[in-house]
């Protein structure tokens, strides 16, 4: 197993993808099916933003100030999708908006995991080599251990590190 930081990310990129096509081919009442597949992408997405706010855009700030921008715009493209990710939580799947965000939480994410993949990445390994992933990388394993799976569990996380912090 690589613990290349960009092949690790990309390889969630297709997990999150094959859980984004399956809700797609899920069919218009699959009511139950589309409820567990959401489910799936929530506790997917939440521990894949997760591990990036934690790990990786911290990391490309500190060692590639030039991409600055690149990196406060992911941040606020994994907000849009914590914000989607937070109220399909609450949702059932027979919600009336209940498909329809989920469509738009699939084409949100698809849009910057392209730009990622397409963009961010190539520069980011350019600027660092193979070493610097490589550690990065394996921070990303360790941090991936104990990453939250539903909202609740990242909000409680974030409310017991300003307790310690303060």
């Amino acid at each position: 197993m690589s613990t290349d930081a960009i092949v690790l990310l990309k390889e969630e990129h297709q997990e999150i993808r094959k859980a984004f096509r399956a809700f797609e081919r899920a069919g218009e009442n699959a009511h139950v099916r589309k409820g567990q597949l959401v489910d799936r992408i929530i506790e997917l997405l939440t521990a894949h933003t997760y591990i990036e706010n934690e790990v990786m855009y911290p990391r490309i700030r500190e060692l590639l100030p030039d991409l600055e921008d690149d990196v406060l715009e992911s941040y606020e493209e994994h907000h849009v999708a914590d914000v989607l990710v937070m109220e399909l939580a609450s949702m059932k799947p027979t919600d009336e908006r209940f498909d329809a965000k989920t469509t738009v939480l699939i084409e949100n994410v698809e849009h910057h995991m392209d730009e990622e993949e397409q963009e961010w990445f190539p520069q980011v390994r350019a600027g660092l080599g193979r070493k610097p992933l490589q550690e990065i990388g394996a921070e990303l394993i360790r941090k991936r251990e104990q990453a939250p799976t539903r909202p609740s569990q990242l909000k409680a996380l974030k409310n017991a590190i300003k307790a310690v912090t303060a």
